[in-house]
C-alpha cells in the first residue's frame, strides 16, 4: 500500500478536509492513474452528508476522474504509461452475471462496486475516489480519453455524459426524434448536447426564462418556458422522447401529458420523494415511464468516442481543491454553469 493525499468527509456534519490515505500498489492488471482533473456530482454531497444512508466514513467522493497513466500491471494491454485515461462511477464488478457479460455493469445483479463508498474486494475495506492524487483501478474500468479532449471539461462526460448519452442511445434518439430536455443543469446541458450531435429536434423545458439563451448557444432548437400556460399547450401531445434530468420533487404527470403515442419520459434525476401516477396517464397513449442508470464500460467508451467526434465536452467552472465545501453550497443552490471540476494540481 501507498499513502495517497486526498480530501474528504470524516461525518456527515463536518466540512471536507485534507486527509492522507491509502492506495494498493498495481496488481498484473491494474492502472495507475495521477488524477488531473475530478468532476463534483451531486451525488458527491448527498454521500458525503450521508442523505442517501449509506455513507462510510472517511469518505473520499469523486467519481468523474481523468488523469495520466503512471504505472501499469505486467499483464495490462489496453494502456500504457503516459496515457490520457479517465475512471467513472464503477472500479469493479461481478464479471459472471448476464448483465457484466453483455456490458451492462452499472446493473451487475451482484451490486457493482462504485468508485466511492463501496465494499472494497481487493483491500477489504472501503473504496476512495477521486478528490485525490492518484488512482489504482483494474484496467477493464478504466477508459481511453481522446486527445482532442481537454481534460478538466471532458471530466463530467465520466458521470453526467453518460448519464444522459445511455437513455439516448437505448431509446433510438435521432434524426427526426422530438426531443424534450427537462431541466438545464448538469445533466441537462448534457442531454441537450449530446442529443443535437444526434440529430434529434430539441426542445429544452425550463421554469426558468433565463436559461433560454444558454439552452439556445448549447444547441437547443426550441424553448418552453413551463409555467406558461399558452407555451406548454403548444407541445401537449408533441414529443417522442422526454429525459427528464430534474432532482427536485415535481409532477410526472404534467410532463407526461406532452408525450404523443408511444412517447417515452425517462428519469435521470432523483426527487427524494415518490411519485404518484395514475395508471390511465399511461394508459391512454401507450405512454411509458422509464428510468436509467448511467452506463456499462462499453457503452462509457463509446460515449466518450462520440463526443470526441463532435467535439463535445461539459461546460465547466474550475475550483481549487480547497474551495469544495463552498462548492457543495453553492451547489445546493444551482449556482453553476454547468459542473464544478477540481484542479487537482492545487490539493
Amino acid at each position: 500500500m501507498t499513502s495517497t493525499k486526498a480530501y474528504g468527509g470524516l461525518s456527515a456534519t463536518t466540512p471536507l478536509v485534507p486527509l492522507t490515505i491509502e492506495r494498493r500498489v498495481p496488481g498484473p492488471h491494474d492502472v495507475q492513474i495521477e488524477i488531473r482533473y475530478c468532476g463534483v456530482c451531486h451525488s458527491d454531497l448527498h454521500t458525503v452528508r450521508n442523505e442517501w444512508h449509506n455513507a462510510v466514513y472517511p469518505c473520499v467522493p469523486g467519481h468523474e476522474i481523468v488523469g495520466i497513466v503512471t504505472a501499469v500491471g505486467s499483464h495490462v494491454k489496453k494502456f500504457k504509461t503516459g496515457d490520457k485515461a479517465g475512471v467513472g462511477c464503477l472500479v469493479d464488478s461481478c464479471r459472471e452475471c448476464d448483465n457484466c457479460k453483455e456490458g451492462l455493469e452499472q446493473y451487475c445483479h451482484q451490486g457493482p462496486t462504485g468508485t466511492y463508498g463501496a465494499p472494497d474486494k481487493i483491500s477489504g475495506g472501503h473504496t476512495h475516489g477521486g478528490y485525490s492524487a492518484s488512482i489504482v483501478v483494474h484496467e477493464d474500468f478504466v477508459l481511453h480519453i481522446a486527445d482532442n479532449l481537454p481534460l478538466d471539461a471532458a471530466a463530467p462526460l465520466l458521470c453526467a455524459g453518460i448519464t444522459t448519452y445511455s437513455p439516448l442511445r437505448h431509446w433510438k434518439v435521432g434524426k427526426g426524434t422530438k426531443v424534450g430536455v427537462l431541466g438545464l443543469g448538469g445533466l441537462g446541458h448534457m442531454g441537450v448536447k449530446l442529443a443535437a450531435a444526434m440529430g434529434a429536434e430539441v426542445t429544452m423545458l425550463s421554469h426558468t426564462a433565463s436559461k433560454e439563451a444558454d439552452a439556445r448557444r448549447l444547441g437547443a432548437h426550441k424553448f418552453v418556458l413551463t409555467s406558461d400556460a399558452e407555451q406548454i399547450k403548444s407541445v401537449m401531445g408533441y414529443f417522442d422522447f422526454i429525459l427528464d434530468t430534474v432532482s427536485a420533487d415535481h409532477d410526472y404527470n404534467f410532463y407526461l401529458g406532452l408525450l404523443r403515442t408511444s412517447g417515452v419520459m425517462v428519469c435521470v434525476g432523483a426527487p427524494a420523494q415518490p411519485a404518484t401516477v395514475p395508471a390511465f396517464n399511461l394508459i391512454f397513449g401507450r405512454k411509458s415511464i422509464a428510468g436509467s442508470l448511467i452506463g456499462g464500460l462499453p457503452e462509457t467508451q463509446e460515449m466518450l468516442d462520440f463526443c470526441a467526434q463532435h467535439n463535445i465536452v461539459s461546460d465547466i467552472e474550475l475550483i481549487r481543491m480547497d474551495q469544495i465545501n463552498e462548492a457543495y453550497e453553492r451547489l445546493l443552490k444551482s449556482d453553476v454553469k454547468y459542473r464544478f471540476v477540481i484542479d487537482m494540481s492545487t490539493l
